[in-house]
Parts: C-alpha cells; sequence; structure tokens
C-alpha cells in the first residue's frame, strides 16, 4: 500500500504542473476576446480549460479551473460590456460554464473514485498472487531459476496458471500448471493443487507417486458438495520435475501439460515424455498410469517450462507464438534475461493482451563447485 501512495504523490505531481495550460489557455481567451473586434467573441471557448482539466486531473483542480473559467468570462463582461454589464448573452455563458464546471466535477469524481477501486482490486489480486503463486527462489541448490507470470485478466494479475518448487533432500522438485479455465474463477483450483503439491512434495515418494497423489487430490477436493459437477469437469494438466543436485540428469512425469523446451549447448529441443500421462483429475474417469521420464542435464543447459498460454497466443493474423524458435535466439542468455527478452516478445506478438493466462520457468543448472 506504501508503494501505490507513493506513486499516487509522484503523478500528483506532473497534474499540478500540466495545470498551467488550461490557465494559459484562458488567459490567451480573455486577451484575444478583449481586443477584438465587437462581433467577436471568443468567451465560449472558455469551457475548454476546465473540459481539458479533467482529461488530467482530479475533481478539486478540475473545479478551481472551471471557477477560474467563470470569473474569465465575468472579466469579459466587464471590459467589453461596461455599458451593459452582464448582458443576458454574458448571463448565459456564464450559467452555461457553471453547468459544465459541475458536470465536469462529478465527472472526476466518480472517476476517481472508480480509480481507487481499481487500485485496491489490484492490490488485493496482487498479494493473492504472492500466497498462492509464490515467486521461486532465485537459487535451488545448483540451479538458477527465473519465473514469470502474465495473467489473461490484466486488472486481476491472476489466473489459473501455477508453479512451485520445494526441497527434497539432494534435488529439487517443481510444478508447472495450468488449471481448465481462467482468469479469477480458477484460483480456488489453483490453491488446491499447490497445497497438495506443497504439503507432499518434501515427502520420499516417487514423482509417479506423487503425480497420482495430485490426481486424487484434484478429484477429492474440486468436486462440487452438491454433486452437481460431472467427473473430467475439473482438471489441470501439469509438469513434474525431479532434478538431484549430482548426476547430470532430471526425471519427469507429463500430464497432458505441453512439454519443456531444452537448451544444450546452443541447440533446442523439446523434452517430451513417452508417452504423456492424462491431466490431474481425471482419475475418476479411468485410473491414471504416470510414467516418469529421464533427460540429461548437464552444466550450462538450460530447461523452460511453460504453459500453453505462450504456446497458443496468436497475433493479428492467427500465427500461433513460435515459442522454440524464439527460444532458440537466445541460447546465450541466463533465465532471468531470456524471460524478460521473452515476455517483451510475446506481449509484441498478441498486441499488449493475452487471451489465457501464462506462466514461465526457467532453470539453468549451474557448474557443482569442488
Amino acid at each position: 500500500m506504501s508503494r501505490w501512495l507513493t506513486d499516487l504523490r509522484r503523478s500528483s505531481q506532473p497534474r499540478h504542473a500540466m495545470a498551467a495550460v488550461p490557465i494559459a489557455l484562458m488567459v490567451l481567451i480573455v486577451v484575444v476576446d478583449v481586443l477584438a473586434p465587437p462581433h467577436i467573441h471568443l468567451g465560449p471557448l472558455l469551457v475548454a480549460a476546465p473540459a481539458l482539466t479533467a482529461s488530467f486531473a482530479g475533481p478539486r483542480l478540475t473545479a478551481v479551473v472551471a471557477a477560474l473559467a467563470v470569473v474569465a468570462q465575468a472579466v469579459i463582461a466587464l471590459l467589453r460590456d461596461r455599458d451593459e454589464l452582464f448582458s443576458a448573452n454574458h448571463q448565459a455563458q456564464i450559467l452555461a460554464l457553471v453547468l459544465v464546471g459541475a458536470s465536469l466535477v462529478v465527472f472526476c469524481a466518480v472517476r476517481e473514485r472508480r480509480t481507487e477501486e481499481l487500485r485496491q482490486v489490484r492490490y488485493v489480486s496482487e498479494s493473492a498472487q504472492r500466497l498462492v503463486v509464490r515467486p521461486l527462489p532465485k537459487r535451488i541448490g545448483p540451479l538458477r531459476v527465473a519465473s514469470m507470470y502474465l495473467a489473461a485478466e490484466a486488472e486481476a494479475q491472476i489466473g489459473g496458471d501455477l508453479y512451485a518448487a520445494s526441497r527434497t533432500g539432494s534435488a529439487a522438485r517443481l510444478i508447472i500448471g495450468d488449471v481448465r479455465g481462467k482468469g479469477m474463477p480458477t484460483v480456488g483450483d489453483a490453491a488446491v493443487l499447490l497445497g497438495a503439491f506443497r504439503g507432499a512434495s518434501h515427502r520420499d515418494m516417487p514423482l509417479s507417486d506423487l503425480a497420482a497423489y495430485l490426481d486424487g487430490s484434484i478429484s477429492r477436493n474440486l468436486t462440487q458438495p452438491d454433486g452437481t459437477e460431472q467427473p473430467g469437469e475439473t482438471f489441470a494438466t501439469a509438469v513434474l520435475l525431479d532434478i538431484p543436485d549430482a548426476g547430470g540428469r532430471f526425471e519427469m512425469v507429463q500430464c497432458g501439460h505441453p512439454p519443456p523446451v531444452l537448451v544444450r549447448k546452443g541447440g533446442v529441443t523439446t523434452a517430451e515424455a513417452h508417452p504423456p500421462g492424462p491431466p490431474l483429475g481425471l482419475g475418476d474417469l479411468e485410473p491414471p498410469h504416470y510414467r516418469v521420464n529421464a533427460f540429461e542435464f548437464q552444466a550450462g543447459d538450460l530447461l523452460v517450462l511453460y504453459t500453453d498460454g505462450v504456446t497458443e497466443a496468436r497475433d493479428s493474423e492467427g500465427s500461433f507464438y513460435p515459442l522454440v524458435e524464439r527460444v532458440a535466439d537466445w541460447t546465450d542468455c541466463d533465465p532471468d534475461a531470456l524471460l524478460q527478452n521473452l515476455r517483451r516478445d510475446l506481449l509484441d506478438h498478441v498486441g499488449g493482451h493475452l487471451d489465457d493466462d501464462a506462466a514461465v520457468i526457467a532453470i539453468e543448472r549451474m557448474p557443482v563447485p569442488w
């Protein structure tokens, strides 16, 4: 909250500086109107000053400028029509300025209140994201890690994509997943899956057993109490990883999720499981079989985990985002730099707005010190 207050103070400074523009405009209109021939009347243009102020300022500053516009119109009336002080024409112009100014002040007040409500929503959603999808540590054993989350609902800052990491003895265990759906309604489902992972990931169980446990957890906890939800309506795709500190490999269970991208010695491949398992949460339909696949992962190699919000992002022509091709251009980047490039390039590809949530994790194995 303190960060928002600081941003608010900073944003108010240029607003007050911009107030000089409508004030200068009013002075110019008054001078020109007084010096112009009798048949030329520029007083009605004074309404532009409060209207311009309302575009960047709040109700108080808008009210001040509107009041100054009324005073400016009165000054014009005094200087131009001394014989017929405040003629019907000038009275009508002053009344119009009062009505327009009052309307602009009300508009600014409503806009400011809604902006504050939106600021509160963003604060709550950011807090929820930190609680549900916690930032990953920069280092996990010999691994250097970077993570990125982009929500489809820009005002919410959180959706149904998820990731988490934990330590299991001498290994790192990670998950990245995508709950069916998008936006705020899926946050609770993501929290259930992450809670089950955090509660069980530290246990000394094979990765396939962990996947089966998560499948059962989703089936039990995400079913509607009234029984209206049918089996298979709630599920999540995921990739589970075990990366030992030593051994130069990683183990993976792929649960209906896109395969990770593996960067090794300048080359880029995908770590595809054979066969991939079903999404988590479908165990009520058919008993799942999750198979563990092992892949080489040496010092200097980099692994990119992602959700389908990345690869299914389309540009204006309907083309999907070519993640593997883009990663091939950034093989010399560390995890942080790669995700910075990916974020910028992905948003450029979709024109600044994603249609689905997107999460990415980049993991680099560092040399083990001797």
